[in-house]
């Protein structure tokens, strides 16, 4: 299937079944991309998983790349923006702290499909991206070779790189680290929302409003940027979001230089978005319907789309809400880690 850009999503056909009425092609999410030198296996998950959750990462010993991805919050914050070393409070809304990111922290659900990371894509692989957060000083502050010498400090962690890198001279290195975060983030995809239910013949997983809302995210337009099955695009564009005040972000544009990027940025995937909120690069926008109702009227004032009623917006909220939710593979906060820190905690959080 091509998007809005032209570029194919590579998604696969749905298995067969039942057939159910779609605004198009019944496709499910195709297997998650793997590259030809990173290729899974459990001993990269697990050693990538502890890594994750491991405030050894930050300088200050507090910060791990769970606080601002943590499955709490959609694997987010819950922040406008991100909070990092040197912060006060658990991960989500109410963490504090002088060290804040310009950009709201992106959610890592699907990431695995993603072909550039960050919101002005900076970065073109999974296994480079972890290197901006850990030397970002408002981020986690730190030297991934200075990261490295550490870990090798740490007999748990030898084995561990041990048996995820077998028959390496030197298995305990920051490209090696970055190797298996990448692995274990290529493991929070989301397969099961309950609109892959209805493509592969259940009827019953989505409510009447739900499949209104679906037939309107096409009616609407929206499926030309949110593409299924990924309900997204690894486009970058301007939809109008506000500046935050005293921000000044040219988003994609500081990448290439080239005007047409001016103001535009990474195509966010709908899926999970009922929990990935606040919403847009800002973080400016805490609830999903008014996220929704400020892309439609863009839209509209764009000549996109016609103006849609409030009910309609009701359906397309629904189903984005109730139709691309889906939790399953969402990780599990290990009770400890290797380097003995105390794993970073959580504020509370209830998902509507």
């Amino acid at each position: 299937m091509l998007s809005c850009s032209g570029q194919d999503t590579g998604a696969g056909d749905a298995a067969e079944g039942p057939r159910v009425d779609l605004p198009w092609a019944a496709r499910t999410l195709p297997a998650v991309p793997e590259p030809a030198d990173n290729r899974f296996s459990e001993e990269k998950r697990v050693l990538g998983r502890l890594l994750f959750y491991d405030p050894v990462l930050s300088a200050d010993g507090v910060v791990a790349c769970a606080t601002c991805h943590s499955e709490q919050w959609g694997m987010g914050d819950g922040l406008p923006r991100a909070v990092g070393v040197e912060g006060e409070g658990p991960a989500g809304p109410g963490r504090r702290g002088p060290h804040m990111t310009r950009r709201n922290a992106p959610s890592l659900w699907n990431v695995a499909y993603k072909d550039t990371f960050f919101w002005d894509g900076r970065t073109p692989t999974l296994e480079e991206q972890p290197f901006g957060p850990i030397e970002a000083p408002e981020e986690m502050a730190n030297d991934p070779g200075v990261i490295a010498a550490e870990l090798a400090t740490f007999d748990e962690y030898v084995a561990l790189f041990e048996d995820a890198f077998p028959g390496e001279a030197v298995p305990v290195t920051a490209k090696n680290m970055m190797k298996a975060l990448a692995t274990f983030e290529r493991t929070i995809v989301t397969p099961r929302a309950p609109y892959d239910s209805y493509v592969r013949g259940d009827e019953g997983a989505l409510s009447d409003g739900a499949l209104r809302g679906m037939w309107l995210l096409d009616e609407a337009g929206c499926a030309s940027c949110h593409v299924p099955p990924l309900f997204r695009v690894n486009a970058f564009m301007d939809r109008g979001v506000p500046e935050v005040e005293g921000i000044e972000d040219l988003g994609r544009y500081e990448v290439t230089g080239d005007e047409a990027d001016r103001y535009a940025f990474a195509v966010p995937s709908l899926r999970n978005a009922r929990i990935t909120g606040p919403y847009f690069h800002t973080g400016a926008v805490p609830d999903l319907r008014d996220a929704i109702e400020s892309q439609v009227a863009f839209a509209v004032a764009e000549g996109e789309s016609r103006e849609l009623s409030d009910s309609e917006i009701d359906d397309l909220t629904q189903f984005i809400f109730e139709g691309l939710t889906d939790r399953t593979e969402e990780p599990r906060r290990p009770k400890e880690v290797p380097s003995g820190l105390p794993v970073p905690r959580d504020g509370t959080s209830i998902f509507r």
